[in-house]
């Protein structure tokens, strides 16, 4: 028997938000994340994994109104890069869907062509072709 399934993610970035559903919304029709997971009922979302198509994902959930919070993080105060290998529909597709730009489609020095964006909540998105530069082994 062949496992056929992609191993999980091991570091997931993760943010809060105001409105959790219609920011899930926003980012699987704007930026293609696939919703894989999202556990609540109504308006609040206790845990949701969107998974990002060429590789890792991202998790999120309703901000919590609760002194004892051991996880507070502000909404809109996120910020991500994710690699995309068709960063030109991507953008017209996130500014299609209501991304706002924050910066243009370009190409950059490093050899890169991405944009960024803000989603309804004010999180920061950069997508672009960069993948990273290769990690050398370490030495024994």
């Amino acid at each position: 028997m062949t496992d056929t399934t992609t191993p999980s993610p091991q570091v997931w970035p993760t943010l809060r938000a105001r409105d959790a559903r219609a920011l899930i919304r926003f980012l699987v029709d704007a930026f293609g994340f696939e919703e894989t997971a999202v556990y609540g009922e109504g308006d609040r979302v206790e845990h949701a994994q969107l998974s990002w198509p060429p590789g890792g994902g991202i998790m999120l959930g309703s901000v919590r109104d609760d002194p004892d919070d051991g996880w507070k993080l502000a909404p809109g105060s996120f910020g991500a890069y994710a690699v995309t290998g068709d960063p030109d529909a991507l953008y017209a597709r996130a500014t299609a869907a209501g991304a706002r730009v924050i910066r243009e489609l370009q190409d950059t020095g490093y050899g890169s062509r991405e944009f960024a964006v803000r989603d309804p909540e004010g999180n920061l998105w950069s997508f672009g072709t960069y993948r990273g530069e290769p990690r050398t082994a370490p030495e024994a």
